[in-house]
């Protein structure tokens, strides 16, 4: 067994792709409009499907917000070096919840951000 994808709603789909590719680095896997449903999806990862999990957004035509409720955490993201990771989302615009550094019980460093929708993506470094 493996995680296929995990799903956010959005309100701009265009917003979130740009964020998603252009700011984490992800790459557009595949994009579908299903008019008798009044929704698109997109699916975005870090390699093809059938090795890597993606995100799949979800674009419910009309909906331009969503309360994000407090039963969901975050994504978690490994990335080579956690502070350049976070000065490069900075220049690039993305929002910094929490600056990169140990987390508060432990030695692993880590640093949040923020998605276009708010949803929390969580940045670890590299387990040796």
């Amino acid at each position: 067994m493996r995680i296929l994808h995990t799903m956010l709603r959005v309100g701009d789909l265009d917003r979130s792709i740009r964020f998603y590719t252009e700011i984490l680095g992800m790459t557009l896997l595949r994009q579908k409009e299903y008019p008798d449903g009044e929704f698109t999806l997109a699916f975005l990862g870090y390699g093809d499907e059938s090795e890597h999990s993606a995100i799949e957004l979800t674009y419910n035509w009309g909906v331009s917000e969503y309360q994000l409720g407090d039963g969901f955490g975050h994504i978690a993201i490994e990335v080579d070096d956690v502070y350049e990771a976070t000065d490069r989302i900075k220049k690039q615009g993305g929002v910094i919840l929490r600056e990169a550094g140990p987390m508060n019980a432990g030695s692993t460093i880590l640093a949040f951000v923020e998605d276009p929708d708010g949803y929390q993506i969580e940045l670890l470094g590299r387990k040796s």
